[in-house]
């Protein structure tokens, strides 16, 4: 029988009701013609393009023909070679918020803000004596829009100019006498994002003050984390808190906040000691949109597709556990998708075909219930056999080795497209990689020991990834089973089937 190892990932509160776990896996639906109606596949690697500055990557902006990174304590510009020049100092530890207006770049550090002319090449603080400091900032016709820290308060600069401030030119958000304590530019629409409420403005051209409140914008949902807050596939996304509750993930369907997190989510979530420390960004790839969502403190990420409204882990691999994931912020660049490190200067890209992270072990996991959904009769169950279904034949020669051309000649091809014969080249290492199976018989709580499986070294494309000789479950009459890899191998899974039989009750 077929065992749903497809899904998304659903650990519930008791993992006796559901032990779904994915990480750094995803899944995507084939429309039609498929052998299955999805499949899993892996998430990208990261592959270095450079360092910038001593890091962490604080926050990531196009604009131009030029990469702005804040580095650590530092704004860097980056051409297309990957060429970075310091512009200047900036203040803070934490994410920045930045945006141009196609002259200038707007940095805001929380609460002090820096301006990056990039017509005159001057780089500044903002110094006018008006400026009550600055959370995260936006753009829309002309103005930079940012809302002071700590206040209800949020700020227009002088048209066409981010270092001049009107004293007279804020607004409060008074819908709800809650902070703002974020807000976005979306479809030309101000969203101020309070702790407990959303209220939207738009550019009403008027003469004082020129946004205006738009009438029945308003929801009763707030923002609990300000950097949570991205915009992808014509919405905007957050990380949410209210009068009733925290840790909810929603997306807007026009003025209305709707729920994408699941229970299994946020029942995660809610478990961590920190929650407001949250980041949030975006990016596509292959179709797919993802809204990642980084926990700083918990050491966790989690990420969200649009194109199958699933959620899986993305994660690094310490050697024992699985830690966030190193990226902090995306920017679409120079025809890549640009991640920066939390951790260090470095700059990576987003890449399906690299299936490691820098050079180190990508571990992807999934974990599913053995028999589908309401087929469990509680009888005992003999496990014979467990076979995947996935792309076989997919090891991989290791860097510096020869790649073999014809079985027939023997001859290999150097890196440097130099010819020589099979018997001169003592490093040709063919990747042999395996899948690590393990399974529960008490519903998730404790594991068997690892049995491995191989997949196929390069070419062996007719591999059958197969365990025999599964035992019996025990008294719970349930099974969990859970496979993994480190290999740095393409991952292509289309299902897998059990052949089990029952035996005495």
């Amino acid at each position: 029988m077929k065992t749903p190892i497809l899904g998304s990932s659903y650990v519930a509160r008791s993992v006796n009701a559901a032990d779904n776990r994915m990480v750094n896996l995803f899944p995507e639906i084939v429309p039609e013609a498929g052998k299955e109606p999805a499949f899993l596949q892996r998430c990208p690697g990261l592959r270095y393009l450079t360092n910038v500055g001593q890091g962490p990557i604080r926050g990531l902006w196009k604009f131009g023909n030029f990469l702005y990174v804040a580095s650590g304590g530092a704004l860097y510009k980056v051409d297309g070679n990957y060429n970075a020049i310091n512009l200047g100092m900036i203040s803070g530890s934490g994410p920045v918020s930045m945006v141009d207006n196609g002259e200038q770049l707007f940095v805001a550090c929380n609460p002090e803000a820096f301006i990056y002319n990039a017509a005159t090449d001057v780089f500044s603080q903002i110094t006018d004596p008006d400026f009550p400091g600055a959370v995260t900032v936006g753009y829309l016709d002309g103005y930079f829009v940012f809302n002071e820290p700590n206040s209800q308060r949020f700020w227009v600069t002088s048209l066409n100019d981010g270092t001049a401030i009107d004293p007279l030119d804020f607004a409060s958000a008074e819908g709800n006498p809650d902070d703002v304590v974020s807000l976005v530019v979306d479809h030309r629409e101000v969203w101020l994002f309070g702790n407990n409420t959303i209220e939207v403005w738009y550019n009403a051209g008027l003469a004082d003050f020129p946004l205006a409140r738009i009438s029945g914008a308003f929801m009763e949902t707030g923002c609990l984390a300000p950097y949570s807050v991205a915009k992808l596939d014509n919405s905007v996304f957050w990380l949410g808190s209210d009068a009733r509750g925290n840790g909810i993930v929603y997306r807007n369907n026009g003025y209305n906040g709707v729920r994408v997190s699941t229970h299994a989510v946020e029942w995660h979530i809610q478990k961590y000691n920190v929650l407001n420390d949250a980041i949030g960004y975006t990016y596509q790839q292959d179709g797919h949109s993802f809204y990642v969502l980084v926990f700083p403190t918990a050491n966790t990420t989690w990420v969200y597709d649009v194109a199958t409204q699933s959620w899986h882990e993305r994660a690094g691999w310490d050697g024992v556990n699985f830690v966030r994931h190193r990226g902090n912020c995306q920017a679409n660049y120079n025809g890549e998708i640009v991640i920066g490190d939390w951790l260090n200067g470095n700059l990576y890209a987003f890449d399906l075909d690299v299936y490691t992270d820098n050079n180190a072990v990508q571990r992807w996991l999934r974990s599913w219930r053995a028999l589908p959904t309401g087929q469990n009769d509680f009888k005992r169950t003999a496990h014979h056999m467990l076979q995947l279904d996935c792309e076989a034949g997919v090891g991989g020669v290791p860097t510096g080795t020869f790649l073999l051309l014809t079985e027939d000649d023997g001859f290999l091809l150097t890196e440097n497209d130099e010819f020589i014969s099979a018997a001169g080249a003592t490093t040709l290492q063919n990747v042999d990689p395996q899948v690590m199976l393990r399974w529960s018989d008490d519903g998730g709580h404790t594991w068997s020991n690892e049995h491995w499986a191989p997949m196929g070294k390069v070419g062996e494309y007719y591999q059958r990834v197969i365990w025999r000789r599964l035992g019996m479950t025990l008294k719970l009459r349930d099974r969990v089973y859970e496979i993994s890899g480190t290999d740095p191998v393409k991952i292509a899974i289309m299902g897998a089937n059990l052949i089990a039989s029952p035996t005495r009750a």
